[in-house]
């Protein structure tokens, strides 16, 4: 992958989430080109101001049977709708959690759960990177993201954060972007495509291999769909483009 600045990287992502939570975007990750836009995801019972700010690639709850009890970790939760999605089937007695570094996406998420007095007791939304999680080590019984490892400039380090975190037998299911083959080093560069959930993807077998090396066992990669890119912004590099990109379901065990 090409050489980028990680505070480049987060940089732009933190600015475009901050506009989509306070409202002030003129577009999310999902644009008509995009394909951090995904139909698969229920929106069932989710509060109204979660859905509003919501992007998603796949589903990753509709992969794992949650049962009364289990804790639900969701890296880059935003708005929180796979938090309060999950919420209802862990029940009381178990809990979930959202990460996320944009404050304004936390205080958001935040603010959504506090309108419904009573029904989020056992939700919580963390301010932190995807990279260090501030979540005790085997304390979680899975880890779910939809659409948001893609944004990270050192996925590697999330994949060990995830091993850390989850419990032995715990497992990482989560819905992201990948590759065919190596992107331009042009479009890498791009930040507004990087923070639009494209130019930070990396191949299946990348994402494989990392996983395996941070001790990941049982690896599963499932393709959704495929979606061709384009610009992202009057600013992105003509030479960059097009290129495709595929919506992927992964899931691997910690041993």
């Amino acid at each position: 992958m090409a050489t980028v600045q990680e505070s480049e990287v987060r940089k732009a992502v933190k600015e475009r989430y901050a506009k989509l939570a306070t409202n002030t975007a003129t577009e999310s990750c999902c644009t008509s080109d995009s394909a951090c836009c995904s139909p698969l995801l229920s929106l069932d019972g989710v509060p109204t101001e979660a859905t509003s700010v919501g992007a998603s690639c796949g589903s990753p709850l509709s992969l794992i049977s949650l049962k009364e009890g289990d804790v639900v970790l969701d890296l880059g939760s935003g708005g929180g709708i796979d938090v309060f999605r999950a919420s209802s089937l862990v029940g009381q007695s178990g809990k979930a959690i959202g990460v996320d570094a944009t404050p304004e996406m936390v205080w958001r998420a935040r603010e959504t759960a506090s309108k419904y007095p009573g029904k989020y007791q056992n939700v919580e939304f963390r301010l932190g990177e995807i990279e260090h999680l501030p979540i005790e080590s085997n304390s979680v019984d899975y880890v779910i993201s939809n659409c948001v490892i893609n944004l990270s400039p050192n996925k590697k380090q999330v994949f060990n954060e995830a091993f850390r975190v989850l419990k032995p037998n715990g497992k990482f299911v989560v819905a992201d972007i990948t590759v065919n083959q190596e992107i331009p080093e042009s479009a890498r560069k791009d930040m507004s495509s990087w923070s639009a959930c494209v130019s930070g993807a990396i191949s299946d077998n990348e994402y494989r291999n990392m996983l395996e090396s941070s001790g990941f066992v049982d690896i599963r990669m499932e393709e959704l769909s495929k979606n061709e890119q384009k610009p992202s912004s009057a600013n992105s590099p003509d030479d960059a483009y097009p290129f495709e990109v595929s919506s992927m379901h992964i899931s691997a065990n910690k041993p």
